[in-house]
């Protein structure tokens, strides 16, 4: 008998959203097979968000045709928090359009080739997690030059003395600069609201 204490530890946890249940039966088995776990299945496109909450997974593969619409709608639905690939057998121009509007990151076509799943979600939970890091990032620096920009306005200070200012005291505080910069915002709000004396 194993150690408990070694915990199994999925490639991917997948959540199947598709009313075929062979369709479904064939990815579940694909998913295991590749070191995944199947964490999540719904068979309409109105239970895609709530499967996506309740068992987070790390990517969810979306069926084109579902009982109550288009599966589409349902990964437009879910994409904002975790990658979609569409499960389908129609690559027409509009439905791949549409696709990308929705934010559907890849396509796996049926019947499923099971050797094509794992390169595919390997590929598309990377450039989720690579794009949400952008993201991230690119919201931080925001914060950062709002900082900055209040600091030298209230304080009458360059741009390259603002920013002296934030770095010194996130290192200072032993915490990221963004972090300093939302407090600088935060106080300044508050500063704001308070009545004149």
């Amino acid at each position: 008998m194993g150690n408990p204490a070694l915990k199994f530890s999925p490639r991917w946890r997948v959540a199947i959203v598709d009313d075929h249940e062979p369709s479904r039966a064939a990815v579940r088995a694909a998913v295991t097979a590749a070191g995944g776990e199947v964490v999540g299945e719904a068979t309409r496109g109105s239970e895609a968000a709530a499967v996506v909450s309740r068992a987070r997974p790390d990517v969810v593969i979306c069926a084109v045709g579902l009982p109550d619409g288009d599966g589409i709608a349902a990964a437009a639905g879910v994409t904002a928090g975790v990658p979609v690939v569409l499960f389908t057998s129609h690559t027409r121009d509009e439905l791949v359009a549409r696709a990308q509007t929705a934010g559907v990151m890849a396509y796996l076509l049926k019947p499923l080739r099971p050797a094509e799943l794992a390169p595919t979600l390997d590929l598309v939970v990377a450039r989720f997690a690579e794009t949400s890091r952008l993201r991230q990032s690119l919201e931080e620096r925001k914060v950062i030059e709002r900082a900055k920009g209040r600091l030298m306005d209230r304080l009458d200070l360059s741009e390259e003395e603002a920013f002296r200012r934030l770095r010194r005291a996130a290192m200072n505080s032993r915490r990221p600069m963004v972090e300093i910069a939302r407090a600088v915002l935060v106080s300044e709000s508050v500063t704001a609201d308070l009545p004149r004396i």
